[in-house]
């Protein structure tokens, strides 16, 4: 019979076959791609039953499409079948071309493996090409290209003519199936294309959400916020400063982007700017105003980088804490600043006094060997005069430098730089030595208007004490309350006539009456003058000067005693 038809059979199959194939490429998606498949081979190629397995990415073959029966389908639909026993099934198959067909007599070995089946049991074959229930019949799909990459396996069953497909047949089928493969590569580019644009147009949504949430938050922040450049001709340019940077320093936006910080911090924080741009760090340094002040600002970085370019942006967080340094400033300035007074304290005092001694003092023999000795002035010291503030002479001082391993007798190697403090001669006569000057101060009769007008009224005198000490001296030199009525003047640069006349300016300033709530009180004032050298400690300096200030109070005492 089809010997008879074969001219028709082949003019009608090729004619059902261009139909499902075009079918094929009408698909929208690749799960309807995958039924037109199950579809076409029982429209077009004259079999009732008909599955696709698609290899999933684990190699196993799932059943993604049936065609031909909804109770099978519903049966097998979504099952596994494992890699191996596709392949077990595959190799012992006879090979009809591209296709593989186990005939019914060697399907009992197959029984046992886990490929999903819908075959059911029927007689023996009356003729030799009939086909069987038991009969199986593959059609590999390949992925175009020398790989041959296995895509899913065609499995058909019950030909509607009831025998085993001829030559034509087989290789409709076989040309179905490679067909098919092309359209489920096809399909299988197109899904994930629509998966990439859908997950590149979320990813965009994301990132401009992001971007607006970014320029929200930097428009939009309480606290200054910029963007700068990296690296370039235009490095530390900014770029873009939101509206909290420009009212801080006082500049539109238009103008603040012809500047880089580096234009607009202070000169003594340079250094710091650019340490902090450079780690994108943290740092605290003061910017500066259109009106020509400074706010003191702590700058936070961020250094945004281009994973292709390395770093491109810096972007820098600008807080205001100019409230926060003055509260700083001033705690500092009470930590060494007497309350009353306003004058520094002992412990600033001592500190300032500190920095300028060593432990080692000056060999007259080295001063001697420098050219500063004079051997005629009984021991005594030659000055090189450079004039200092307010006509003092600035003494020659012998330099020294410790840590260089090299310390002759004497305590002072050739390689020292520190300036060594020395005293005049004797401390009382003016020989030509200039050195630092620490005049004792301790107010007379200060108790008895203590005890005589109350507290207010001493407070009020101390103060008044201490403006008039400090309006005595020169802008370089300190005046300290140690405590109660006990003042203390460091002088640098004066030999001992200059101190002996600065001591009597001093007392002459105080003597004068101080009026307080409308009446005229009257201090004096005894003053001891000691002198700060290398090798003292700060407590036997204070208690030289200390002395010498007890020993002018007794003397002035017994003179009024004699005079009265």
């Amino acid at each position: 019979m089809e010997t008879e038809s074969e001219p028709y059979v082949r003019l009608s199959t090729l004619r059902q076959l261009h139909q499902v194939v075009a079918d094929l490429n009408t698909a929208r998606s690749l799960a309807d791609t995958l039924q037109t498949v199950a579809d076409g081979v029982v429209a077009g190629l004259n079999y009732e039953l008909a599955c696709v397995n698609l290899v999933r990415p684990d190699g196993d073959l799932v059943v993604a499409a049936f065609a031909g029966s909804s109770a099978a389908e519903a049966l097998i639909t979504g099952r596994v079948g494992s890699r191996a026993s596709w392949e077990r099934r595959l190799a012992m198959a006879d090979a009809w071309g591209d296709l593989r067909f186990i005939p019914h007599t060697e399907g009992w070995v197959l029984m046992e493996d886990d490929v999903p089946q819908w075959h059911t049991d029927g007689p023996a074959p009356r003729f030799e090409d009939e086909w069987h229930p038991h009969d199986r019949l593959y059609a590999p799909m390949y992925a175009s290209g020398s790989g041959r990459e296995l895509l899913g396996v065609i499995s058909v069953d019950r030909p509607r003519n009831g025998r085993h497909p001829g030559p034509w047949g087989q290789e409709a089928l076989q040309m179905y199936a490679s067909q098919s493969a092309i359209a489920i590569s096809n399909a299988r580019l197109r899904s994930n294309m629509q998966r990439a644009l859908v997950r590149l147009e979320r990813e965009q949504q994301a990132l401009r959400a992001s971007e607006e949430s970014f320029r929200q938050a930097f428009e939009y922040a309480p606290s200054g916020m910029a963007i700068a450049e990296m690296g370039g001709d235009q490095h530390g340019r900014l770029l873009r400063t939101n509206d909290a940077l420009c009212r801080l320093l006082g500049r539109p936006a238009s103008v603040m982007r012809r500047y880089s910080f580096a234009d607009l911090v202070h000169p003594e924080d340079i250094g710091t700017l650019l340490r902090t741009s450079a780690e994108g760090g943290r740092a605290e340094l003061r910017l500066g105003r259109r009106d020509g002040t400074y706010v003191w600002v702590s700058l936070r970085n961020s250094v945004v980088a281009d994973t292709a370019d390395g770093p491109r942006f810096l972007l820098t967080h600008v807080e205001d804490i100019e409230e926060r340094k003055r509260h700083e400033l001033q705690l500092a300035h009470r930590a060494s600043h007497d309350a009353l007074t306003g004058l520094p304290n002992s412990a600033e005092l001592r500190s300032r006094l500190s920095a300028r001694l060593c432990e080692r003092p000056a060999a007259p023999a080295v001063a001697a060997q420098a050219g500063g000795y004079d051997s005629a002035r009984d021991g005594g010291y030659e000055t090189f005069g450079a004039p200092g503030p307010s006509g003092y002479e600035v003494p020659y001082e012998h330099e020294h430098e410790h840590g260089f391993g090299f310390e002759p007798a004497g305590g002072v190697g050739p390689y020292d730089h520190h300036v060594h403090l020395v005293a005049p001669s004797g401390g009382e006569t003016d020989d030509g030595t200039k050195g630092l000057a620490v005049l004792f101060c301790d107010l007379d009769g200060f108790k008895s208007i203590n005890d005589r007008f109350g507290h207010h009224t001493g407070d009020a005198v101390l103060i008044e004490v201490a403006r008039r000490l400090t309006t005595g001296v020169r802008d370089g030199d300190t005046v300290a309350r140690l405590g109660g009525d006990e003042f203390v003047v460091l002088a640098d640069g004066l030999g001992a006539a200059d101190a002996a006349d600065l001591a009597v300016r001093l007392r002459n300033a105080i003597i004068p009456p101080i009026r307080v709530d409308g009446r005229a009180v009257r201090v004096g004032a005894s003053f001891g003058i000691g002198w700060a050298e290398c090798g003292m400690s700060v407590e036997e300096v204070l208690n030289s000067a200390d002395q010498r200030m007890y020993v002018e109070k007794r003397s002035r005492a017994k003179l009024h005693r004699r005079a009265g």
